[in-house]
């Protein structure tokens, strides 16, 4: 398989915590922990815009192709105007605010930290959430679809409808048995996908069809060293828009493969 390597004058100065399509162009919003934001322009190979700021982001997401959300290892959760630069606070965690999503539906903004709480932004109001959910333990990853939350902390998910987030009744509870570093919804459906530390990922797939076929577990990036098994984190899960049965996932020591969940087999692997 062949691709390009985007390459830039300034590059990003430390690690990469999220990497997020626009909706409607092929421009990339990229946070990072050397503490900026930046939106690159991937047809025209350009850096737009970078916003710095004074503490690593540790998530971003787009409103739309002008507005940007990030949450920092500062608490704060941050709003930045994508043509002009310029950045608000519109609240923050007690805690790192480790996610943040943005609900076009509501017209809310959704953050999660390590204060155990998930707290809802109206983007149209200043600075009081409108509505602070308190979870059990702190929040490591999130994954909204329309109104469907999914939240991981420690081992669980929950999923909850963003409607009614006070209501506790709401929650559902997945266990895994072993701490979840990434989280994804699968687009067009309630399902969604999880990553472990130990290499393991869990797709829970509603079929109404079927109510005892709703998913499988699969050991995604054995590796071997010494004739034992070497067990590498899922850093990350990716679904491809178009083509909801693919996804891809890729771990901490630079291996990517690509999955088709209908088969249930490996596509492809490298190692960038």
């Amino acid at each position: 398989m062949e691709g390009s390597c985007l390459q830039f004058e300034n590059p990003i100065r430390d690690a990469i915590s999220r990497i997020r399509f626009a909706p409607q162009s092929n421009n990339l919003l990229v946070s990072s922990w050397d503490c900026s934001l930046r939106l690159y322009d991937v047809d025209g190979w350009a850096l737009r815009l970078e916003a710095p700021t004074d503490s690593a982001l540790l998530d971003c997401c787009f409103q739309n192709g002008s507005i940007a959300f990030s949450a920092g290892s500062d608490c704060y959760v941050r709003r930045y105007d994508l043509h002009s630069g310029i950045q608000d606070t519109i609240g923050n965690h007690d805690d790192l605010a480790i996610c943040v999503e943005y609900c076009d539906e509501t017209c809310q903004v959704v953050s999660a930290g390590w204060d155990n709480k998930i707290m809802l932004w109206d983007t149209r109001m200043k600075k009081a959430p409108g509505c602070v959910k308190i979870v059990g333990a702190e929040v490591e990853s999130m994954s909204l679809s329309v109104f469907n939350l999914l939240v991981s902390a420690g081992a669980s998910v929950n999923t909850y409808d963003l409607r009614m987030l006070e209501r506790p009744a709401q929650a559902e509870q997945f266990l895994m048995g072993v701490q979840i570093k990434c989280l994804r919804s699968i687009p067009k459906s309630k399902g969604f996908a999880v990553g472990s530390i130990d290499g393991r990922v869990t797709l829970q797939i509603p079929y109404p069809s079927n109510s005892n076929d709703n998913g499988y577990t699969f050991r995604c990036h054995p590796k071997s060293k010494k004739g034992r098994d070497h067990l590498v984190a899922v850093n990350d899960i990716v679904f491809n828009p178009i083509i909801c049965s693919a996804f891809v996932t890729c771990d901490d020591e630079g291996y990517v493969s690509s999955w088709d969940a209908q088969s249930r087999r490996r596509l492809f692997e490298v190692f960038v």
